[in-house]
C-alpha cells in the first residue's frame, strides 16, 4: 500500500520509526513536508500541490503536525478530506487538542475527571482567581504549547502576577491550574491507537523540576494501567475524537486527573522505555483504515 506520512523531519525519531514499521511490512512509504502543500481547489483539477505542483495521492495518510504548524497542517487535512483520501487524524481533533482549556472543557462536559482550572484574559483575572483558589503553588500554562515550554510555577501571588504578565504577552489568554502536590513529579503518559492502548509510561520529573517531561530530564518507565485506567484514557480520547493520542494522566488523591490529550504524540521516550512498536501498530491501524 502507499502511505504518506506528512512530517516535517524525515530524520526525527517518530517519522524515521512509521518509515521503518511501513517499510518492514512491505509498504511504500514516503514523507512529505506539508509545510510546501497547498490546497488547490479547481473542479476535477481539485489538487493537493507540492511546491506548486500536484502531489501523487496515497492510498493512506499519517498526519503528523507539529505545534508550531497547526493552521497549514488543519488546511492539508481537510484537503485530504476533500480528495477522499483515509488518514489517521480527525482537522477538528486536532484543533481541540491544541487548545488546553477547549480540550478540558470537553473532557469536563463528558463527567472525566480534570484538575480545578480557571481560564483568564487579564493579570486582574488572575488575581481575583488566585485568591478563590485560595492555595499555592499555581500552575500556569499558555494554552497552546508542548514539551513543557509555557507551563510555569508560582509560589506567591506576586510571582504569579509576573508569570501571567509575561505569558498575556505572548498569548491572550492562560490557564491557572491546581498543584497536585502528592503527584511527586510524576505522571503517566498511555499511547492510544484506534479503540486500544497500545503502551503506557510513568514519567518523574527530575529534581527541582515539576514538570514531567522527557525533553526535560524526566526519567521515564513502562507501566500496566488498570482496566478503569485503560477506559478512562480510551473515554478521553474518544471524546475529543483523537484517533492516534497520547493521553497524560496525574495522580492525585481523589483519583487519576486528566491533564492532556496530545494528537500528535512523539515515539521516541515510550518506544524506548516500554520497548512496544507503536510505529507498527500506527501503520496498522492506518493500512486497516484504507481498507474499509
Amino acid at each position: 500500500m502507499q502511505i504518506t506520512i506528512f512530517s516535517r523531519g524525515p530524520s526525527l525519531y517518530s517519522t524515521s520509526r512509521l518509515v521503518e514499521a511501513g517499510r518492514t511490512r512491505g509498504h511504500q512509504t514516503k514523507v512529505i513536508d506539508h509545510a510546501c502543500c497547498s490546497p488547490s481547489l479547481h473542479g476535477e483539477k481539485t489538487a493537493l500541490l507540492l511546491n506548486g505542483k500536484p502531489l501523487k495521492l496515497p492510498e493512506v495518510a499519517i498526519p503528523r503536525i507539529g505545534a508550531n504548524i497547526t493552521s497549514r497542517g488543519a488546511a492539508v487535512i481537510r484537503q485530504l478530506d476533500t480528495l477522499g483520501i483515509p488518514h489517521t487524524m480527525d482537522v477538528q481533533a486536532l484543533l481541540l487538542a491544541r487548545d488546553k482549556m477547549a480540550s478540558l472543557q470537553v473532557l469536563a462536559a463528558h463527567h472525566l475527571p480534570v484538575p480545578r482550572t480557571v481560564l483568564c484574559f487579564s493579570v486582574r483575572e488572575v488575581r481575583t482567581a488566585a485568591l478563590r483558589m485560595e492555595q499555592f503553588p499555581i500552575v500556569v500554562k499558555l494554552l497552546e504549547s508542548t514539551h513543557g515550554v509555557g507551563v510555569a510555577l508560582a509560589r506567591s501571588l506576586y510571582e504569579l502576577e509576573r508569570i501571567a504578565e509575561g505569558f498575556l504577552h505572548l498569548q491572550d489568554r492562560v490557564i491557572l491550574q491546581e498543584y497536585i502536590e502528592e503527584s511527586d513529579g510524576r505522571d503517566i503518559r498511555a499511547f492510544i491507537v484506534g479503540n486500544r492502548v497500545v503502551a503506557a509510561m510513568e514519567r518523574k520529573a527530575m529534581e527541582g523540576e515539576f514538570r514531567a517531561n522527557i525533553h526535560r530530564g524526566a526519567s521515564a518507565r513502562a507501566v500496566q494501567l488498570s482496566e478503569k485506567d485503560k477506559d478512562l484514557c480510551l473515554r478521553a480520547a474518544a471524546a475529543l475524537g483523537v484517533e492516534v493520542a497520547g493521553v497524560d494522566l496525574i495522580p492525585s488523591n481523589r483519583g487519576p486527573l486528566l491533564m492532556e490529550i496530545n494528537a500528535s504524540p512523539g515515539l521516541e521516550g515510550i518506544e524506548t522505555a516500554t520497548e512496544v512498536d507503536i510505529a507498527g501498530a500506527i501503520i496498522e491501524y492506518a493500512v486497516n483504515k484504507a481498507q474499509l
